[in-house]
C-alpha cells in the first residue's frame, strides 16, 4: 500500500486529508472520519488497515491541522464543540467528490466509517450525500437528539457498532434513532455490544475502554459491509 497527505478542493478552497491506497492501485473508496482527537495516527492507522484490505481510504483533516493528545480531553472536547457544523459538511463532501473522481477508486459510490464524533458525522454525511454514500459504519457516534437533520436522502446500508456502557452516545437513544429510522424504511442496524465502554475500537485505549476481541467482530462485520460497495 502507499499513503501521502493530500488536499482537496471544497468550494473554490482547499482542505487536507490521509489518503491510503492499496497495493493493488485501486479499490472500492472509503471515507473515515475522525475522533474528536483530531487526524491523529491511530485514524491514518484506520486508513491504512483499510487500503491493506483493498480499500482506497481518505479521512479529511476537519481540524484542518489542530490536534489533541489522550491526555487533553478538554482541548478534544473544545476542538469538537468548536468545529464549524457548515465547514465540517463541505469538507466531507469535498473528500467524497475526491475519492469518487480519484484514479485509484473503483467504485461508484463511496462507503463511510467513523468514530466517536466520525461516527456522528457519518451518519450526517451519509444523509446529506444521498445516492453517493452507499454503505455507513458508525462506531460509537450519532446525531442523537437533532431534529434538523433530514433522513429523507439517506439511501446507505447503515450497520453500527454501540458501546452498552458510554456516557457519551447512550445505548437508549441510539436504540430510538435505530426505530426512527427504521420506521422511515431505512436499513439500519445499530449493534449494542455488551460490557464494552466508548472508544472500544481503538487500539491506543486512551478511555481504558480497548477490546481486542469486540474490536475484530466489528471490523470483520465493517469489512464485510464495505465489500457491497
Amino acid at each position: 500500500m502507499s499513503s501521502e497527505m493530500v488536499d482537496f478542493a471544497v468550494d473554490g478552497t482547499a482542505a487536507p486529508g490521509y489518503l491510503a491506497v492499496p497495493a493493488s492501485g485501486s479499490g472500492a473508496g472509503v471515507l473515515v472520519l475522525q475522533e474528536w482527537w483530531g487526524l491523529v495516527p491511530q485514524i491514518k492507522g484506520v486508513c491504512d488497515r483499510l487500503a491493506a484490505a483493498g480499500f482506497t481510504a481518505l479521512a479529511p483533516d476537519l481540524y484542518h491541522g489542530e490536534m489533541a493528545e489522550h491526555t487533553e480531553m478538554d482541548k478534544a472536547g473544545e476542538l469538537m464543540t468548536n468545529l464549524p457544523a457548515d465547514r465540517a459538511a463541505r469538507d466531507m463532501s469535498g473528500a467524497v467528490t475526491f475519492l469518487l473522481e480519484h484514479d485509484a477508486c473503483t467504485s461508484a459510490k463511496v462507503g463511510v466509517v467513523g468514530f466517536c464524533m466520525g461516527g456522528m458525522l457519518a451518519l450526517r454525511i451519509a444523509a446529506i450525500e444521498g445516492g453517493r454514500i452507499g454503505v455507513a459504519a458508525p462506531f460509537y457516534g450519532a446525531p442523537l437528539g437533532d431534529d434538523s437533520l433530514d433522513w429523507s436522502n439517506l439511501s446507505a446500508t447503515v450497520a453500527g457498532h454501540f458501546a452498552e456502557n458510554d456516557d457519551f452516545f447512550g445505548p437508549e437513544p441510539v436504540k430510538a434513532l435505530e426505530a426512527q429510522l427504521k420506521a422511515l424504511g431505512k436499513a439500519v442496524d445499530f449493534r449494542v455490544h455488551p460490557g464494552t465502554g466508548h472508544g472500544f475500537t481503538n487500539e491506543e485505549n486512551p478511555l481504558g475502554s480497548y477490546d481486542p476481541a469486540t474490536t475484530e467482530a466489528a471490523w470483520t462485520r465493517t469489512l464485510t459491509l464495505l465489500a457491497t460497495l
